[in-house]
């Protein structure tokens, strides 16, 4: 029985030295403090800036036409006769006509989602500044198509009567 146990002894003096119960560098480092990732801290990728500023005119061009549009379509709503009248019937495809003309707004929202996804399919992430110009141009562009689908929403109650 001795044998065995003096085996085990043996094996814990293997002859290095004992571990150091010193700190490690890991541990001198806050947890609480941000990691910092200088890789991120770059400016928006020129090609994705001009890409996202071209979407945002496009929405910019097409609410124009869409204003001129929908305010064509509220004027005839405005003086449109009772349903299935042949004013009504001007008036429903003027709106149709300003709801058309909202295309070039959600294009442009739609490539904006798409040029982020697909950036981040591709990189497997995206940079802080890159996502903040995305997150901005969406916004704008979003914005407008709000305004938009409002505007839209008013004309067709006019028409409800």
């Amino acid at each position: 029985m001795i044998i065995p146990a003096i085996a085990v002894l043996a094996g814990c003096a293997s002859g290095s030295p004992p571990p150091s119960l010193l700190p490690r560098p890991a541990e001198a480092i806050d947890p609480r403090l941000p990691v910092i990732k200088p890789m991120n801290d770059r400016p928006v990728d020129p090609a994705l800036a001009g890409k996202l500023a071209e979407l945002v005119n496009q929405a910019r061009n097409g609410d124009s036409t869409f204003r001129a549009a929908a305010a064509e379509a509220e004027r005839l709503a405005a003086s449109a006769g009772p349903a299935q009248s042949e004013s009504w019937i001007v008036a429903q495809e003027a709106l149709s006509a300003a709801v058309s003309a909202r295309e070039p707004t959600a294009r442009a929202m739609g490539d904006i989602d798409a040029l982020g996804g697909d950036k981040l399919q591709a990189q497997g992430g995206l940079a802080p500044a890159d996502l903040d110009a995305i997150d901005r141009a969406g916004a704008e562009v979003g914005a407008i198509d709000q305004r938009q689908a409002e505007t839209i929403k008013t004309v067709q109650s006019m028409l409800a009567h």
